[in-house]
């Protein structure tokens, strides 16, 4: 068959097939698709009692969304009432409805606030409802009055968003610490936070870290915030910052039931290691040795700091400190030394020495193993005792008293840094926290928002504006 021949009758063939299919309606020319993703949450249909409803005396609440809705989301966490209910209400989903039921006695003329948080989402794509809000009033009004703020811990600068802001009204300095409060929100990321719906009055704010889950302030443990004076609600108020504080630090130390086993022969020889620098002298501090039993006596005149002649150093001081010698001494950059220390230099708690003399041999680090720091502040308030902080891994590695708006310091560690101010108050060279016995509030620190990185060799300099 010729080839022209051949695609004549394969052009017929495919064009009955079309054909065929046209007429029968069992098929269709057309690409297959899924269709859109949804990407939309669930939206609201009807609310009984209506949104904004006035003069309720209901305690039930039904909600109908234009799709099913999934089981509500962690509900205890997500789901917050205002007023704050004794009773937590019973919240259940099925289908396209969300029903409510308040478990306690209504209040006359308050306004009710149910924010849904993170709770409500569709079935199918899991997308969420943020932050819906169910308002309804059993007096003739809507209260409308907002409060706005925003929580930081004292002693870092930074925010804890798990912490709650709790509001009283008519209360007493005890009430915080023995009933749960009217009004409760949460602290967004930066912790800043928001109430809605109150109503004007006054009222007593407190930020808590609520370990317990009691609403409550019952631990000198827990970060707490108060205000020193209450705060009266208008429509227009002004941002209010808390500062908390925990007054005493938990025991993070878990309590051993293990038998103690008894050391050794191997334990209970007397040995060493140099301090965290190791063979490495840090200029600014001094050298530190670390036994493994605590020291009862040291014999300075049997250990010996030398240059590389083993001519002494002069002006060394020996401090015993537990289990650690410490030698002081002015050192030489990039220089050479040794430390000789003879068998009987040290005896531990049982009475064990050294077996045997050892040398070992250090060297110092050179100014380019450090960064020059150069800091101008702006708007630092130098009355206040402000002190400069350098941490790391929330730990301050470097602390110094500011008393200028310039600051320097030629040899200082390379690495990168958190740069935190500190206004020290009581002028003591560290932080101290806050007392609501003693309504006494925590010294604060700034943090500043970007990461301040120093290299060895190097003039590193930056304007602070506070």
């Amino acid at each position: 068959m010729k080839v022209s021949h051949f695609l004549n009758l394969l052009l017929i063939i495919t064009l009955g097939s079309l054909a065929i299919a046209g007429n029968s309606g069992c098929g269709q020319i057309g690409a297959i698709s899924g269709g859109l993703k949804d990407t939309l949450p669930p939206a609201l249909l009807t609310a009984s009692p209506k949104l904004l409803s006035t003069n309720i005396t209901d305690n039930k609440i039904t909600l109908t969304f234009d799709e099913y809705v999934d089981e509500l989301q962690e509900v205890q966490t997500n789901v917050l009432v205002s007023p704050y209910p004794k009773n937590f209400p019973e919240f259940k989903s099925k289908l396209k409805t969300i029903s409510v039921k308040l478990k306690d006695t209504l209040q006359p003329n308050t306004t009710y606030a149910i924010n849904f948080g993170n709770a409500i989402r569709d079935v199918n794509e899991g997308n969420v409802l943020k932050n819906f809000t169910y308002v309804f009033s059993t007096g003739n009004t809507i209260d409308s009055l907002s409060l706005t703020g925003k929580v930081q811990l004292a002693e870092t600068g930074k925010a804890d968003s798990t912490m709650i802001v709790m509001l009283y009204r008519n209360a007493n300095d005890s009430s915080v610490q023995q009933i749960k409060p009217a009004y409760i929100a949460f602290l967004k990321a930066d912790g800043s936070f928001t109430f809605t719906n109150l109503p004007p009055g006054k009222f007593n704010i407190y930020a808590l870290k609520d370990g317990d889950g009691g609403k409550t302030y019952n631990s000198k443990t827990e970060e707490f915030a108060f205000a020193d004076a209450p705060i009266t609600v208008t429509e227009n108020n002004k941002p209010v910052a808390l500062f908390a504080y925990a007054e005493e630090k938990a025991n993070k130390t878990p309590v051993s039931t293990s038998t103690v086993k008894p050391k050794t022969a191997a334990q209970k020889k007397l040995k060493y290691t140099l301090g965290s620098g190791g063979q490495k002298q840090d200029l600014r501090g001094n050298l530190v040795l670390d036994f493994n039993n605590p020291i009862k006596k040291l014999d300075t005149t049997k250990i010996t700091l030398t240059d590389t002649n083993f001519v002494a150093v002069p002006g060394v001081s020996y401090l015993v400190d537990s289990n650690k010698v410490i030698l002081k001494t002015k050192w030489i950059e990039d220089a050479d030394y040794k430390i000789v220390i003879q068998k009987g230099a040290v005896r531990d708690s049982t009475d064990s020495t050294l077996a045997k003399t050892d040398t070992i041999r250090i060297k110092t680090m050179g100014s380019a193993d450090y960064g020059n720091v150069v800091l101008r502040f702006k708007n630092i308030i130098l009355t206040q005792h402000p002190v400069l902080q350098f941490v790391q891994d929330d730990v301050v590695k470097e602390s110094f008293s500011i008393t200028g708006n310039e600051w320097s310091n030629k040899l200082f560690p390379p690495g990168e840094y958190e740069i935190r101010i500190l206004y020290d108050d009581n002028n003591n060279g560290k932080w101290d926290p806050g007392s609501y016995i003693k309504k006494l509030q925590p010294e604060k620190v700034i943090a500043l928002p970007k990461k301040f990185a120093v290299k060895a060799n190097w003039d590193n300099e930056s304007d602070i504006n506070l």
